[in-house]
């Protein structure tokens, strides 16, 4: 795949914008850098996911910074990860030879005190390759400046606030602000560049081809020994451990956060202004990650999140309730947004932003996918403590007391508050899920007024938001607008997925909201948004719905339609969050909620099938 025009560099370099779903990724647990299938590095954040980008080419060709590695005479390429892992291979295919880029990020250990490491490990394995590298890093979003050095096999790129060492076993040259050498390589032969964190005290790390080969194998057999926990066994394995595997990458170890997605501001319309910045931890995204993980048998992860909720906890709660929409990777709580006016934006898709605020929102269904997760952990992992407990109790009386209240909802409005179905769904399942675990523990627990709340909300769903002129439950109380997330009626167990409410609900999206499988999340014509312009049919929806279908008994169709959905996955298995009109990715990418709920419906789909 070719980039579209853009800025030529003295090397005869062409950098603009691949499609987003041309990106593969790899990451410690800290950090990823998505990598093109040109072997450019256009989106790396250092130290961490939230970090400002060294490399940003993905939102400013000329601007944002790279890494380009590649072949220098013209070349087909394609793109792999090792099985089972996440390392990934860039092959380049020339009439005189063929080539390849490994790409890792060994897995950090905190007691050597190093910082971390992005290793290029370049072999040519047929024939003979040239190949020019240029690394052209741009701190702080491209608004700091920063000074190049030659240093002992290699250069030293130093900003205000960061600093990155690039080791070589190749010879480099310092071009004004970049690092760019030539080289070519025989059959067998490897080059190989590390860039890593510095700080005044680090003694530089010689590159040695057989120390990076080393530790290729170590983060291959971490992948390895990881994913080996898996206990899915069934028709799909590739789709989900690939799935699994991005999610694993989506996690900020220090914490056990679990965040949205890698990237900020990729558009879900070209040119438009739906652009955000997902690189932080929604409650709802990771507690459904912590339901696809165990239903996997990753238990260490819902461990994790279940220390990185009490690292959130406000006991004593907020005007939005004891939790925010979202946090930090850390915990911390001021998310403020702003708008980075020097970057052009995706293919001129502006603003670009950074923070989100949309944390300072009511979203009354986090308490539901929380309370949800919570319950699993308890019955699948170990038993809550008396701490948990309580903390479980004070959500669900605050859940009792305010869920009534008209909310900005799950797709985060920005129109005006609304009672939608979809919040009151979800504290009807944090109230039902706490009296599960109270009832099967013995818990002390007010289960009266629990259990007459609980009624309350089914009650009110079913007489607001049903719709007799539509014949279908509808986006919020007052409206005859359709809404995908009222999918999640029969999987959260509310209502029978054979119910004829329900059946004909499923009918009215189908005519309405979904195409070829895909499903359009709503209209925002019919239900303004507060925002301009369309989007693409949101991908979870689309799995969510593949999943109704199951339940509903309806197997052909849900077999055809997930197996369409795997063919909108890019050449990795990965998926943007939305999927525009010619099939194209679209938004932040991957998404974890996408790769979540295709686990779970995967996981139905095999045992329908038998």
């Amino acid at each position: 795949m070719e980039r579209d025009e853009g800025t030529e560099y003295s090397d005869g370099l062409m950098l603009a914008y691949l499609p987003i779903a041309e990106h593969g990724l790899v990451g410690d647990l800290h950090s990823v850098a998505l990598v093109g299938t040109d072997g450019t590095i256009d989106w790396f954040c250092c130290p961490a996911f939230d970090s400002p980008s060294v490399f940003g080419s993905l939102l400013d060709a000329s601007q944002g910074g790279f890494f380009s590695l590649a072949a220098a005479i013209p070349a087909r390429t394609r793109q792999f990860y090792l099985p089972d892992t996440n390392v990934l291979i860039t092959r380049f295919f020339a009439e005189e030879g063929v080539g390849e880029i490994q790409d890792f990020m060994p897995l950090q250990d905190p007691s050597t005190g190093r910082g971390q490491r992005l290793i290029r490990r370049v072999q040519c394995v047929r024939g003979t390759i040239p190949f020019r590298m240029r690394a052209a890093p741009r701190f702080n979003y491209g608004s700091h400046p920063h000074v190049v050095s030659a240093v002992p096999d290699g250069v030293l790129f130093t900003s205000p606030d960061l600093s990155l060492y690039l080791g070589s076993t190749e010879t480099l040259s310092v071009d004004e602000r970049d690092a760019v050498t030539e080289f070519v390589l025989e059959e067998t032969e490897v080059a190989v560049f590390s860039m890593e964190q510095v700080d005044s005290s680090t003694e530089f790390r010689v590159c040695q081809k057989e120390e990076t080969l080393d530790q290729l194998m170590a983060t291959v057999r971490f992948w390895w020994d990881w994913l080996s926990s898996s206990r899915y066994r069934g028709r799909w394995r590739e789709v989900v451990h690939r799935s699994a595997l991005t999610l694993k990458l989506l996690t900020y170890a220090p914490t056990g956060a679990i965040i949205a997605a890698p990237t900020t501001s990729l558009p879900e319309q070209l040119g438009g202004e739906r652009n955000w910045d997902y690189r932080y931890v929604w409650v709802r995204d990771a507690a459904f990650c912590i339901h696809a993980l165990l239903q996997l048998g990753f238990r260490d992860e819902a461990t994790a999140f279940m220390n990185f909720l009490t690292l959130c906890a406000t006991p004593d709660g907020t005007p939005t309730g004891p939790l925010q929409v979202m946090y930090g990777i850390d915990g911390r709580t001021d998310l403020a947004e702003r708008e980075l006016p020097v970057l052009e934006g995706y293919r001129g898709s502006t603003p670009v932003r950074v923070g989100n605020a949309a944390a300072r929102q009511l979203q009354l269904d986090i308490y539901g996918e929380l309370m949800d997760s919570v319950y699993l952990y308890d019955k699948w992992v170990q038993p809550l403590s008396s701490d948990e407990w309580e903390a479980v109790r004070a959500r669900t009386n605050w859940v009792c007391d305010n869920w009534d209240q008209p909310d900005e909802g799950i797709w985060e409005t920005r129109g005006g508050r609304q009672k939608f179905l979809y919040s009151r769904l979800m504290c009807w399942v944090a109230v039902e899920r706490a009296i599960r675990m109270a009832v099967h523990r013995g818990l002390p627990a007010d289960q009266v007024r629990w259990c007459r709340v609980r009624d309350e909300i089914y009650s009110a769903i079913m007489q607001s938001g049903w719709s007799t002129e539509r014949q279908a439950f509808v986006q919020h109380e007052g409206s005859n607008v359709l809404d995908a997330s009222v999918l999640m009626l029969p999987l959260a167990k509310f209502i029978s997925p054979t119910d004829p409410k329900w059946l004909s609900t499923l009918d009215e999206l189908n005519k309405t909201l979904v195409s070829d499988s895909l499903v359009y999340r709503y209209d925002p014509e019919a239900s303004p948004d507060g925002l301009r312009g369309q989007e693409g049919t949101f991908t979870v929806c689309s799995f969510w719905y593949v999943e109704a279908l199951i339940r509903a008994g309806r197997l052909d169709e849900a077999r055809i339609s997930f197996e369409k959905m795997l063919t909108y996955a890019n050449h990795l298995g990965l998926y943007a969050e939305q999927i525009g009109q010619t099939g194209e990715q679209q938004g932040n990418f991957p998404q974890a909620l996408t790769h979540l709920a295709l686990i779970s419906a995967t996981i139905k789909l095999d045992r329908a099938l038998g």
